[in-house]
């Protein structure tokens, strides 16, 4: 049977800090839903209310999008390793870009990427554990170099214009403001 908390507990935080992937979801009143997996280094649990997440360049940029028209953001931790076990932390979300104040406050706090696009700040109301006896067991094999690789390889100037190109708009056609003044 589940467990249900208002905040991260310390069992909590210990489980988050072993997992090598989580999953963020977000999504607006109509539109599609989005469900990315996330890794690397790039997530922080910063009290019991609130966790932070690194976000990098990647192929879209749906949940910036989504998080300027409903701030609902959802991050689940599965058990693939050792005991059955499902965490979800659901809260409400803002998106900090390089830009911004807060993201220059927040950045020290995770290893510098390349490619780093935004930062997400969630105020956690909910946490929720279930069983998670259904997850299969993987085995951990290590981080993939790829996206690290083609940030460097991009540069400064080829990571804006991929941005432009990939990243200023979502699927449903909204704007990301990725560049907004």
């Amino acid at each position: 049977m589940g467990k249900q908390f208002q905040k991260v507990t310390p069992s909590v935080q210990e489980f988050i800090s072993k997992q090598k992937i989580f999953f963020v979801a977000t999504a607006m009143k109509e539109g599609h839903i989005n469900l990315s997996p996330k890794g690397m280094d790039t997530f922080r649990v910063e009290d019991e209310r609130k966790v932070l997440w690194l976000n990098l360049t990647g192929s879209g940029n749906e949940t910036a999008t989504h998080i300027l028209h409903s701030d609902r953001m959802t991050l689940m931790f599965c058990a693939f390793e050792g005991p059955p076990k499902i965490v979800r932390l659901y809260g409400k979300a803002s998106v900090y870009h390089p830009r911004d104040e807060k993201f220059a406050a927040l950045i020290g706090k995770f290893p510098k990427l390349p490619g780093t696009r935004q930062i997400f700040e969630v105020t956690i109301d909910l946490v929720q554990i279930s069983c998670g006896m259904a997850v299969p067991l993987m085995a951990y094999e290590g981080e993939r170099e790829e996206l690290v690789r083609w940030a460097d390889d991009k540069g400064k100037e080829g990571l804006r214009d991929y941005r432009t190109k990939k990243n200023s708009f979502s699927l449903d056609g909204l704007p990301t403001e990725i560049h907004k003044k």
